[in-house]
């Protein structure tokens, strides 16, 4: 019996399903809030890229004008 199954074996035994409910739900929302600070991390990284690029961009493009 692997532990996820324990886990449930204990939660129905002891009639709190609702509980295991609760858990479920708190995992999850957990692992989605991981996974949007993770994403909007990498999104922040991307536009400062972005941004850098387009400085330089732009520092060159002056240069070639004076």
């Amino acid at each position: 019996m692997n532990m996820l199954d324990q886990v449930i074996a204990a939660f129905v035994g002891r009639a709190d399903v609702g509980h295991l409910g609760l858990l479920l739900w708190a995992a999850s929302a957990s692992s989605l809030a991981w996974l949007i600070l993770r994403e909007l991390t990498a999104a922040n990284r991307r536009f400062d890229d972005f941004v850098r690029e387009l400085n330089r961009f732009n520092t060159r493009q002056e240069g070639d004008q004076s």
